[in-house]
């Protein structure tokens, strides 16, 4: 597995409701590292696309992809070990961060569909609507062998995450 605890950036990763924030808060803490909610980032006409139930296309997701590499490469280049959240479903979305940090390692939290449409359902005060789940997975190209990506289960308790990608024995 590829250890984590060296990387300077890591982006969690994964569709909506997989925990990407939650995981990514906590893995920060216990790196130290500054973290970058990736959602903050969303122009508002992004916002207001998602809210009203319509998926982002590639277009225009490019410029929120590039604010979220800026601000990991803006960090790195301060010498701060960084944790962002952003879905980077999409293989081309990942090489396009990475063009910001080359050494970044992606942190997939996979899920399955029913566990995100629950968790998005419940969610309160965050404007992706349940109804976008499918178009994630419709979207989400898992990370492949050859990229710098460690998938766990995301269905497993934030601690338990810790537990698999910080806290292993060398």
């Amino acid at each position: 597995m590829t250890d984590l605890r060296t990387a300077p950036a890591i982006v969690v990763m994964g569709v909506a409701g997989c925990g990407k924030t939650a995981v990514g808060e906590a893995l920060a803490e216990a790196l130290g590292a500054y973290f970058i909610e990736g959602d903050r980032l969303h122009p508002p006409e992004n916002v207001a696309r998602m809210a009203r139930g319509e998926p982002l296309t590639d277009a225009l997701r490019e410029g929120w992809l590039d604010a979220i590499g800026e601000r990991i490469a803006a960090s790195v280049a301060d010498g701060r070990t960084t944790v962002a959240a952003c879905s980077a479903l999409k293989r081309s979305y990942r090489e396009r961060l990475s063009g910001f940090c080359p050494d970044t390692v992606f942190l997939y939290l996979k899920i399955d569909r029913e566990t995100a449409w629950r968790r998005v359902a419940n969610r309160k005060g965050h404007f992706m609507p349940a109804s976008l789940v499918d178009s994630q997975f419709a979207t989400l190209e898992e990370p492949a062998a050859d990229e710098r990506a460690v998938t766990v289960d995301g269905t497993r308790s934030v601690a338990g995450i810790l537990r698999e990608v910080v806290d292993q024995d060398q």
